[in-house]
């Protein structure tokens, strides 16, 4: 069987089963969806994609003459852009991953719920236009291309490489997909999810913010989900979850792969089937919720390590920015410095109104592993010291000592964890070892300073 409408359709359907092929397309038709293209043989495949202009691909798993896996890859390496759903008999977790892998956007099982397949396909077309948007955008990025600059006010930037994530943003904010933000500790991943989530549809909805890292993981279930009473010792009143307090607005993970895997499983849940249940309960609670998460870890490595589920990984994954450390993003130094010594001379009463060529010159070479947060902590730390009208170098104490100009090129500190390594163990000593206060002084999080010092293989203080 093969039926091509004669006007250009942005849905092909590749299955065996032609009464299937029917049934969908009957579907479809009804809510006022595209006609789509049928075809029965998976041979037919990529010539059809070479003649029309498809943009989402139905593929059953499991066909004569072709295995649905096999053409799901053939297609992602000729037409990376067009977006392909996976459908199959079998429930099998192991088929999905590898099915998400190779670049699926979703894995239906039959029976095919009407309701759940008309959303997919819509938000799958959906995606394929966001993707297309954002490669245009990577192009030529440009501050000039924003729609909405304002909303950026809060993130200093005019490095090109942030053109491009404010761009991204944008785009990804019109949409409801998952995102996942990457950066290191104190790039502003925070401040960019809340930034995605006023620039959204549900920009009158709440945002719920939740750091991994600072839950008690055996509290952490009853935080999420809630709890009804009587649920367990103490539970003398029903309790709303953090999902629910989210609802009609994002919920955003930070620090994701901190995330107990037990409760990785219960999430991957709550994003497939958009319900949960309190503890305790046996009533279904349906959410309409956005969830962004965010990690400074490598998190590709804990999910090949075991650490982070594949399958929840490419739940998470729909939409993806990454946010460059602000020692790749020099442009950005010295208007992020001017703008904090505006904020802290003004909280301090201060008129300090510039940097001197000194304090400037050795800020550009300096490593940052706090990032935006660190720098902010180290011109606070200027303007309290600082006794002229002009911040100063000095003003810096022994904070920046050792990163004069050109430090970075020298060849015993050619490589940056070579100068990260020397910088954490200079503030290890002004700080006579107090591993807290360091972390403070380099703006990230006494967990990131342990997983730093473990990898740089620094368990003893100075």
């Amino acid at each position: 069987m093969e039926s091509i409408p004669k006007k250009n359709t942005p849905i092909l359907i590749v299955d065996d089963d032609t009464g299937l092929l029917t049934s969908i397309k009957a579907m479809l038709v009804s809510v006022g969806m595209p006609e789509p293209a049928l075809v029965s043989d998976g041979r037919r495949v990529m010539s059809l994609l070479r003649e029309h202009p498809f943009q989402l691909v139905l593929i059953d798993l499991i066909m004569p003459h072709v295995k649905g896996i096999d053409l799901l890859e053939e297609i992602k390496q000729e037409f990376p852009f067009i977006e392909c759903v996976i459908i199959t008999a079998v429930d099998d977790v192991s088929s999905a991953v590898r099915a998400m892998k190779f670049g699926a956007y979703d894995y239906l099982v039959k029976p095919l719920r009407r309701d759940r397949l008309i959303i997919t396909i819509n938000n799958a077309l959906e995606r394929h236009g966001i993707r297309r948007a954002v490669t245009l955008l990577k192009r030529s990025p440009g501050f000039s291309n924003l729609a909405n600059p304002s909303a950026f006010e809060e993130m200093i930037a005019a490095d090109e490489s942030m053109a491009s994530v404010f761009c991204q943003t944008e785009t990804f904010a019109s949409s409801d997909y998952n995102l996942l933000i990457t950066g290191e500790t104190g790039t502003g991943k925070e401040l960019l999810a809340r930034i995605v989530h006023r620039l959204s549809h549900r920009s009158g909805g709440p945002f719920i913010a939740l750091n991994m890292g600072a839950f008690n993981k055996t509290l952490l279930e009853d935080e999420l989900f809630g709890h009804a009473k009587g649920a367990f010792t103490g539970a003398a009143t029903e309790r709303k979850g953090f999902f629910e307090e989210a609802q009609g607005g994002t919920i955003f993970f930070d620090e994701i792969t901190e995330m107990d895997q037990n409760l990785q499983g219960k999430l991957l849940r709550v994003i497939q089937e958009r319900e949960l249940y309190r503890l305790g309960s046996a009533d279904i609670r349906n959410l309409d919720i956005r969830i962004i998460a965010a990690t400074n870890r490598d998190i590709h490595m804990d999910v090949e390590n075991g650490n982070f589920r594949k399958d929840l990984y490419y739940r998470l994954n729909v939409c993806h920015i990454e946010i460059p450390p602000l020692r790749k993003r020099e442009k950005d130094i010295l208007p992020l410095a001017e703008y904090f010594l505006e904020i802290h001379s003004g909280k301090n009463n201060k008129q300090i109104h510039s940097l001197s060529k000194g304090l400037a010159e050795c800020l550009i070479t300096y490593p940052f592993p706090g990032n935006v947060r660190e720098l902010e902590n180290i011109i606070a730390t200027c303007v309290l010291n600082e006794k002229t009208g002009e911040l100063t170098l000095s003003s810096a104490g022994e904070l920046m000592n050792g990163f004069k100009t050109g430090i970075n090129t020298s060849k015993e500190l050619s490589r940056i964890s070579k100068v990260e390594r020397q910088h954490i163990h200079k503030i290890l000593e002004i700080t006579n070892g107090n591993r807290t206060r360091a972390a403070e002084l380099l703006g990230i999080s006494l967990r990131t300073l342990q997983r730093k010092l473990k990898e740089y293989k620094m368990s003893q203080l100075p």
